[in-house]
């Protein structure tokens, strides 16, 4: 036993000596230790997860080869706190593939995979360790240990016996074959995504080609034609681009002709998913079987809020059945309008849907995404939301131009606390590129946790695909983008207010259907006048937006509210009905998708269009049988921000609850109670269903 813990020594002075020749380990030189990004280069990755993961398997080696008795610090504390130096380095790395990758990162990725499924299966199927964890889970109603210790606790037994501790050897190695063969299967998938993405753009060289477009597309299409080389206009598959085409451009062959595109991405060609998608269904079919599940939806859901499949499927439905009613009434009117206004077709494709729904919405309220734009300059609103949590929770925001960012869109901020105390650093990268993935998130770059008495800070990141400044105007968001950067704000506070001990149980360390609260709470400041009259600004003028203005942002806040609400469903029912499956169907991906969108569809369906193949949430993401997620949350949010608008939408009580009983606690006890902790009560359904218009109270 001694010469084991004398070997690991050994092993990690060995790996110190190695730390002072790479930036992802070395000490870093720049002020809170923020990641030395102006120092790394490719080169670096591998050497450092090699070095991180031998420190760390010396710390596993070292518990257990303690001769003392198991005890909750020298077994459960001391493995929570093993791994940091691969935590931190897989966070810088990770975080920089999804939103600054190259060619050498993506080969790096590959290599990576089996070699941490082996370090993560030299932790979760090692014997000896879950012997000790065992020893000590089961003595815990004999020991005097706090809530956060008991979760701890808990959570550790628990995630031993979900990563098959319990399975023969035999089965243990062939669990660790099926998680090293899932995880390539989703970096390939990942892969196809990206490239698929940027693999298409659509260059228009007439400017009559152009018509309907405002000028503020016209001119996004101008800088990505000149950032790629070409002359005109380009339009691509990123979320601004495709949005702004699809809903302004009278040209009905060229949204079709985008909608195709995005909506197959890796449906075929050389960036084929199709059946990628299913090798990574049947993947987790067979891991779920093995650790003794009937499918994989049971495995994922059994420790979350809503607590088994039945549940998801009684929520979706409790949603479903007065939303698409009112969903079919929303496409019927549009298409009503439409035909007033010249559409010619008996029905409204999906290439038709957005340019009329617009045009119906600006009949309705007269407002626009044209019209908003001037008033919400990037600048602006980066001042406001984060002026917003100034506001509610009291934390500053110094812009810090000598902390590097990972590239030069990246702004990065010293966060203080209402004492002027370090809480955290906080990266915001908010325009797209091609090494960029589309969409919007957050991340722990590394996580906050508490050592010896000392509390370290976390670092974190919120990454956007915003239109670019042009030549004639300022980066400008529309009111959606908008409320996407108040949603993913919400996350980083999240990540950035959590106070805890161990760094498994911090941030947004919680449960799937718990981690969109806060972000999704967020949303709603996105329209409240007090809030918006604050900074929004014509970029030109300088003229606050007027009430007018918000009256009709506050009017349509609501239009197609049971669309949008049986889309997200939508997708729901699609991920659950992957994953509570027990065997792969017989239909292709294509046509297994489309026979579950058929009894929900609102607009005919489009052969040859697949959302799964590009649906990173659940097939290289962390919403595995988890997109209900974000409905699960909006019922949250419905319920939680009713209490700010009972008493005031800046309330330092409610807000200071809000932070206390969510925002602090990470995962240190059960998400459930957290919510009744602060709103008094468990959250219903209806409450979402009311705040919508669908239902009356």
């Amino acid at each position: 036993m001694k010469k084991a813990i004398i070997i690991a020594g050994m092993l990690l002075a060995v790996i110190s000596s190695c730390k002072m020749e790479n930036p992802l380990l070395s000490e870093s030189t720049l002020p809170y230790g923020a990641p030395q990004f102006d120092k790394i280069k490719n080169e670096h990755y591998l050497p450092a997860f090699k070095q991180a993961i031998a420190e760390g398997k010396a710390e596993i080696d070292a518990i257990v080869a303690n001769p003392d008795e198991p005890t909750f610090e020298n077994t459960i504390e001391a493995l929570a706190y093993s791994g940091m130096a691969v935590n931190r380095v897989g966070g810088i790395f990770y975080n920089l593939k999804e939103s600054n990758t190259n060619d050498g990162m993506e080969q790096i990725a590959e290599e990576l995979s089996p070699i941490l499924t082996e370090y993560e299966m030299y932790i979760s199927l090692n014997a000896p360790l879950f012997e000790r964890v065992k020893s000590v889970y089961d003595k815990k109603d004999g020991l005097a240990l706090t809530r956060e210790q008991m979760r701890l606790l808990e959570d550790t037994y628990k995630g031993f016996v979900r990563s098959g501790a319990l399975l023969s050897e035999a089965d243990k190695e062939k669990y660790s074959k099926l998680e090293e063969e899932l995880s390539l299967t989703q970096l390939q998938w990942q892969k196809n995504a990206l490239a698929a993405t940027n693999a298409w753009a659509m260059n228009l060289t007439d400017e009559a080609d152009l018509a309907g477009l405002p000028d503020y597309v016209r001119d996004m299409g101008a800088a990505t034609a000149s950032e790629r080389g070409e002359n005109g206009w380009t339009f691509d598959l990123s979320q601004p681009s495709y949005v702004a085409f699809l809903k302004f451009s009278t040209r009905r062959d060229l949204r079709e002709k985008i909608y195709r595109a995005y909506n197959s991405k890796a449906l075929g060609g050389e960036f084929d998913n199709s059946e990628t998608c299913r090798k990574i269904v049947d993947l987790r079919i067979q891991i779920a079987n093995i650790l003794g599940y009937e499918t994989y939806a049971d495995y994922a859901i059994e420790n979350r809020m809503v607590g088994s499949k039945e549940g998801v499927w009684k929520f979706l439905g409790e949603l479903l059945e007065p939303s698409l009613p009112a969903a079919k009434k929303e496409v019927a009117d549009i298409l009503a309008f439409a035909k007033a206004n010249g559409f010619e077709g008996d029905e409204l494709l999906a290439w038709d849907f957005s340019f009329w729904s617009e045009k119906y919405k600006n009949s309705l309220y007269d407002l626009s995404d044209e019209q908003l734009k001037p008033y919400f300059q990037l600048e602006n609103c980066i001042d406001a939301v984060l002026g917003l949590a100034t506001r509610l929770y009291g934390i500053t925001f110094e812009e810090r131009t000598d902390i590097p960012g990972y590239h030069p869109d990246v702004h990065v901020f010293d966060v203080k606390d209402e004492n002027g105390e370090h809480l955290a650093l906080f990266y915001a990268d908010f325009f797209p590129r091609a090494s960029k993935r589309g969409g919007a998130w957050m991340n722990d770059i590394y996580g906050q946790y508490t050592y010896e008495g000392v509390d370290h800070r976390p670092c974190v990141t919120i990454v956007m695909n915003f239109s670019k400044p042009t030549a004639s105007a300022p980066s400008l968001l529309t009111h959606d983008e908008l409320t996407t950067f108040l949603h993913e704000f919400g996350h980083a506070l999240h990540g950035m207010l959590t106070k805890c001990t161990y760094p498994g149980q911090s941030g947004t360390s919680v449960d799937h259907d718990f981690v969109e609260l806060p972000s999704q709470i967020m949303e709603n400041w996105g329209y409240e006048r007090e809030f918006l009259k604050q900074f929004a600004k014509h970029y030109q003028t300088g003229e606050v937006i007027p009430d007018e203005l918000i009256d009709k942002i506050i009017a349509a806040k609501n239009y197609n509210a049971a669309y949008f609400q049986v889309r997200q469903l939508q997708f729901g029912y699609l991920d659950m009905n992957w994953y509570t499956r027990t065997s792969l169907p017989e239909l292709g991906t294509e046509a297994f998708e489309a026979s579950v969108y058929e009894p929900l569809n609102l607009l005919p369906r489009v052969d040859g269009t697949c959302v799964s193949t590009a649906f990173s949430h659940i097939f290289a993401g962390g919403y595995a049988a988890g997109y209900y997620s974000y409905k699960w949350a909006e019922v949250l949010e419905a319920d939680a921000f009713s209490l700010f608008e009972e008493k005031g939408i800046f309330n330092p009580e409610v807000a200071d609850s809000f932070r206390r009983n969510v925002l602090e606690k990470g995962s240190t006890e059960k998400e459930a109670v957290l919510y009744r902790n602060f709103r008094g009560h468990d959250p219903e359904t209806k409450a979402l269903l009311i705040k919508l218009g669908i239902v009356s109270k």
